[in-house]
């Protein structure tokens, strides 16, 4: 199965409503495939600064844009998911099945202030992955039926109804965030795409692309092991090294050559953040207008 390429932009929620509007719909203006905000209570690289609330402003976008995808890779232990998948639902409605649901473990306590600042439990690095499954399962089951039971170890639902089921049938596609062995598998069963930024200690591009290829032969491996055609399986890589971010938006030519760098290495849809610097937004329209374009037509 063959992936076009997909451009998509994190144009996260550090601005006021009015500017978030203008942003969402430049990026739709420009043709790009989507648009997602971030799942954290706060920025946690910058606590004091201004943050929305990611579920509450992807509905109001949603009714801000009209063609483009829109999304977010949601934290798993900031909501139940009974409650997160009618959340998806809802949003999927307003946007008329423009939703792209994404779905994290989430950063630990000693990364991510949040669960501090809310009181919510950081959970061991084992009983996350184990949560996680039973979340996966939950929402990808209460996406496709009006009315299910679940019985796991962490949740139990009875006699859940949802109603109305969402625009996109089955369900609106999902999207994992994975890096570690064991997310991966839960990649491979569930997952419509995988997506990686590498993890917070990856440093070089090098480091990064050395990693993803590792790990993307270890989903092609799963994906055998389960009787899944690997290549049904979008890759999807938010490019996040400092060094290729500043790289991206200070040198011409550069964003290709780090597309071009992934596309050798299987991966088909590319998300990189909206400037975040007014200095920038030369380089960003260059790479909008010209770039992407030009990588769609050599694909």
């Amino acid at each position: 199965m063959e992936h076009k390429l997909r451009f998509v932009v994190g144009a996260i929620q550090d601005a006021p409503w009015q500017e978030m509007i203008a942003r969402w719909q430049r990026v739709e203006s420009l043709g790009l495939d989507g648009l997602m905000l971030a799942d954290h209570f706060v920025d946690f690289a910058q606590p004091t600064a201004p943050w929305f609330e990611a579920w509450t402003l992807l509905a109001a976008l949603a009714t801000q844009t009209t063609t483009i995808r829109i999304g977010l890779l949601t934290t798993i232990p900031w909501r139940n998911p009974a409650f997160l998948a009618r959340q998806a639902m809802t949003v999927d409605h307003i946007s008329n099945g423009r939703l792209d649901l994404g779905l994290g473990a989430g950063a630990p306590g000693s990364i991510d202030i949040s669960y501090a600042m809310t009181g919510i439990p950081d959970w061991p690095a084992k009983e996350r992955v184990d949560r996680f499954r039973e979340v996966v399962e939950i929402v990808d089951q209460l996406l496709r039926t009006p009315e299910s039971s679940y019985n796991g170890v962490y949740y139990q639902l009875k006699g859940t109804i949802m109603n109305p089921l969402p625009v996109q049938k089955p369900r609106p596609p999902l999207m994992i965030g994975a890096n570690g062995p064991r997310m991966l598998k839960i990649v491979a069963r569930y997952a419509d795409t995988w997506n990686t930024f590498g993890g917070v200690d990856i440093k070089s591009p090098e480091e990064m692309i050395t990693l993803t290829r590792a790990r993307n032969a270890q989903l092609d491996d799963n994906c055998r092991e389960i009787g899944r055609d690997p290549t049904t399986l979008r890759r999807s890589i938010l490019i996040y090294t400092e060094e290729e971010y500043m790289k991206m938006y200070s040198q011409l030519g550069a964003f290709e050559e780090i597309i071009n760098r992934y596309r050798e290495i299987g991966i088909t849809e590319f998300a990189f953040f909206y400037p975040f610097a007014p200095m920038m937004m030369p380089m960003f329209e260059q790479i909008c207008n010209e770039a992407i374009p030009h990588l769609r037509e050599s694909s």
